[in-house]
């Protein structure tokens, strides 16, 4: 008989296999970091959408809503206007321009070329940034799946830490983008799936819709108010997640990765869809958790982000529990792992190519960036060995840490001819150092993302009109691209 053992073990096999298939494949740097630009439009878009809904969507927002209501919900709502404005104004520029800009691999790769950075200032600053913020995301990934297994299978916290990280690391290892990316696949496909069977058992194991809302009121009748103690400053760091899209590169490298610009609006319309109904799923199972604790008091939530985990627990039979439990490692496995990709290739191709090893061949770059991952790796999971680590706190920190570097940066730079080198580094910088300041002093109780992509906008402004010159090279490169990305949308 299937058990969530069972069940968990069948699951993690199967994406070691897809890795191993994915490395037979893998032989150029170019492979590693993003599959040849070879994916199509349903796999970039599910893989946008997996790699960015990690261990929060089923553990932190679910908690979220589980302790403070349906106000928290906000959080979604900001997040689905941001990823639609990303793959809209971002995600066909952004394919077109880093193809076009010296076939760029990497974020910090794009920069430097689109400003004609002869000293790669650019590549360096970014690639700093993305080392720092990525270590504290992939630590948040690794957090999730050690409670996973934790509440499953009652382990010890650092064992189920270890084996959570290893699950992971090795079809990332072995088979890179390709492997990443085809697992991703699956593992949207199975998160959907959990976040929408889930909810309505819920909703029935309550009594339907109507007694599930009564059972809340009882509780907590603030728990129903979408505006329950809202403020503007409230209001403001809900929907502010929103403007992280365009700045995080475990996303913004699908795009890169898309076999054209040809299938972008497909793309975009899969990838919103099933993002949408996640949420949805999501939030449904937060703010109805309230009314399964009320239903079941025999039941303890000691941990509201392990709500989802608790509610399978009980509603389901060990072996479908194991299945819609492996949702919960689905979202994990694939924003950790795209973390990891991405900040071993920022390493391989940003440090050591450029710095280091100019003419190393294909299979050397290829053997540095897997050692660059277990690098990042090893410092990710130190940092998660802190038991009490908050999921959706370690996310929100990175997501606004490369929400305010980068995403002002690359939107500015695929549109303002303007833009100038001083300019794109001083936004990075103000940024970044924004976020850090902004989260140590906790100013207003604003989240630091909305500060942080303000003052990078206007650094950028102010310093590309002062350093501007009329027709320098820097504004011939960006002509040369927009004329190339208007002949790829006509032959679309």
């Amino acid at each position: 008989m299937f058990t969530t053992t069972t069940t968990f073990i069948v699951y993690i096999l199967a994406m070691l296999i897809i890795g191993i298939v994915a490395a037979r494949m893998t032989s150029s740097l170019n492979d590693y970091v993003l599959g040849g630009r070879s994916l199509g439009r349903v796999v970039t878009a599910l893989s946008a959408g997996a790699s960015d809904m990690s261990g929060w969507l089923l553990m932190g927002l679910p908690g979220a809503l589980f302790l403070s209501g349906i106000s928290e919900a906000w959080i979604a709502i900001g997040l689905t206007v941001g990823s639609w404005c990303n793959w809209k104004f971002v995600a066909a520029r952004l394919r077109s321009f880093t193809a076009n800009a010296s076939d760029a691999l990497t974020l910090p790769d794009y920069l430097a070329s689109r400003f004609c950075d002869k000293y790669r200032i650019t590549a360096v600053a970014a690639a700093i940034i993305i080392l720092i913020f990525f270590v504290v995301y992939c630590a948040s990934g690794m957090v999730s799946a050690a409670r996973l297994f934790e509440q499953t299978f009652e382990m010890d916290y650092s064992n189920a830490l270890l084996i959570g990280a290893v699950s992971t690391i090795f079809y990332v290892f072995i088979g890179g983008f390709l492997a990443v990316s085809w697992t991703d696949t699956v593992q949207a496909s199975l998160m959907i799936f959990a976040l929408l069977l889930t909810p309505v058992i819920m909703l029935m194991d309550c009594g339907g819709l109507e007694a599930a809302n009564e059972l809340i009121l009882q509780q907590d009748p603030e728990l129903s108010h979408f505006l329950k103690g809202m403020t503007v400053v409230g209001f403001l760091s809900l929907v502010g997640w929103g403007l992280g899209y365009m700045g995080q590169p475990h996303i913004l490298v699908r795009f890169m990765a898309a076999g054209s610009v040809r299938g972008m609006g497909d793309a975009r319309r899969i990838s919103i869809t099933w993002m949408i109904l996640c949420l949805l799923g999501a939030v449904l199972i937060g703010y109805y958790g309230v009314a399964f604790a009320a239903k079941h008091p025999e039941v303890s939530v000691s941990n509201p982000e392990q709500i989802f985990i608790i509610v399978t627990q009980t509603l389901f039979t060990p072996w479908i529990a194991g299945i819609l439990l492996s949702a919960i490692l689905a979202a994990i496995m694939s924003t950790l792992s795209c973390q990891l990709l991405v900040a071993s290739t920022t390493l391989t191709a940003d440090f050591y190519r450029r710095w280091m090893r100019p003419h190393a061949s294909q299979s050397e770059l290829v053997w540095c960036g897997r050692m660059m991952l277990l690098l990042v790796a090893v410092i990710a999971y130190v940092i998660a060995l802190d038991p009490n680590s908050g999921i959706l706190k370690l996310v929100s920190y990175a997501w606004a840490g490369f929400g305010a570097s980068f995403g002002p940066s690359i939107l500015i730079s695929l549109f303002w001819r303007k833009m100038t080198l001083q300019g794109a580094i001083a936004g990075m910088v103000v940024g970044a150092a924004t976020v850090i300041i902004w989260e140590a002093g906790a100013f207003f109780g604003l989240y630091s993302i909305v500060p942080g992509f303000i003052l990078s906008s206007i650094a950028i402004f102010v310093i590309s009109n002062l350093t501007y010159k009329k027709d320098g090279q820097t504004q011939v490169l960006f002509d040369d691209l927009e004329r190339k990305f208007w002949l790829e949308v006509k032959d679309r």
